[in-house]
């Protein structure tokens, strides 16, 4: 293999500002799951945080621990899967993390911490990913302001996800979610935040921002599938993944990236990548290597773009041309390719 990832911090600080700008006055909470989307992790933290971000979206306790153990105590840092009730109490106990509630029996959990847990109530607004149904929201909340009451936790947020299907869907999800919280604050409650929006929303909507934004795709330049350009939404992939020649013959130039470093087979006779003569159809993908057409004095250890910043295609483009998603593709790269972290902008 002589692939590599490179990631370029000044590209996240960026986009990040672009989206700050975007989503203001809410704030934008940073989703840093499946290891930053492939971009790792501690240095997106890191670079998140002297930009100015201070809510992080971590997924899980472990994703968690991590963004803590990097950032220290003053970092907000949001899970929404917990496995356990032990689980649960050590994102509260151990870790400090505000934890995303879906279910009566997860609020029950982190009720039984020894410290006061901070949580956000999840209503399913249509989704249905773990979130409580509408008809059964009423008697949660209800129970929530009693643990608040009680001091077994701080309720600091109501929040769901929608589809982003279409703005019809996504306006019934709105009405649903307004409803919520009204009826929140029916029971006693009284959360500070309300966050709703993940990236396409979040920036094409305001009314769907509230007081905060998860946003993680498109602070790493991954735009929407059949969605607007990278460009038009003003962002740009902060990655890309190259790869050097390592033999030619036969009017082919095999490079050392192949389906184990995470490239999908199904991208064989589908992508352009980029050599130093432009763009070269990318022929076949093995488990270690590809092979692309050879171009005019090509030599080994020439260096092909496979996807992202200064390739022909974006991880968007990619994921298009086999009927997925940019993150898919871009979370699919193996940890085993090494990620060259770079501070100057890729061109």
């Amino acid at each position: 293999m002589t692939a590599e990832l490179r990631v370029d911090l000044d590209a996240l600080a960026e986009n990040l500002a672009v989206i700050r700008n975007r989503v203001a006055p809410a704030e934008h909470m940073l989703v840093v799951k499946d290891d930053a989307y492939g971009h790792c992790l501690e240095e997106v933290v890191a670079r998140a945080w002297a930009e100015g971000v201070r809510w992080f979206g971590a997924f899980d306790a472990r994703t968690g621990r991590a963004v803590r153990g990097e950032l220290g105590s003053e970092a907000r840092v949001f899970i929404w899967i917990v496995a356990t009730a032990d689980e649960a109490r050590h994102a509260v106990d151990d870790l400090d993390l505000d934890v995303g509630v879906g279910d009566p029996e997860l609020l029950e959990d982190l009720a039984t911490a020894r410290g006061r847990a901070r949580v956000h109530l999840k209503i399913d607004s249509g989704l249905h990913r773990n979130g409580v149904r509408p008809e059964q929201w009423p008697a949660f909340v209800a129970r929530a302001a009693e643990l608040e009451q009680a001091g077994a936790i701080e309720v600091v947020g109501i929040w769901s996800h929608i589809a982003e299907a279409s703005d019809d869907e996504d306006d019934q999800a709105r009405a649903a979610f307004d409803l919520a919280w009204e009826q929140a604050q029916q029971a006693g409650l009284r959360p500070s935040l309300r966050h709703l929006a993940a990236s396409a929303a979040g920036f094409a909507r305001p009314e769907f921002r509230y007081d905060l934004v998860r946003i993680g795709a498109f602070a790493y330049g991954i735009r929407p599938a059949g969605g607007p350009g990278e460009a038009e939404i003003g962002i740009r992939p902060v990655s890309t993944l190259a790869a050097r020649v390592t033999r030619i013959a036969d009017g082919i130039a095999t490079i050392g990236v192949g389906s184990l470093d995470g490239l999908p087979s199904t991208l064989a006779g589908r992508l352009e990548v980029g050599t130093p003569a432009g763009p070269r159809q990318l022929r076949a993908i093995r488990a270690e290597e590809s092979d692309v057409d050879v171009w005019t004095d090509a030599a080994m250890g020439d260096e092909v773009l496979v996807f992202g910043a200064g390739a022909p295609a974006s991880a968007t483009d990619a994921a298009e041309l086999i009927g997925t998603i940019g993150e898919e593709i871009a979370v699919r790269v193996s940890p085993t390719v090494p990620r060259e972290l770079r501070l100057r902008p890729i061109r």
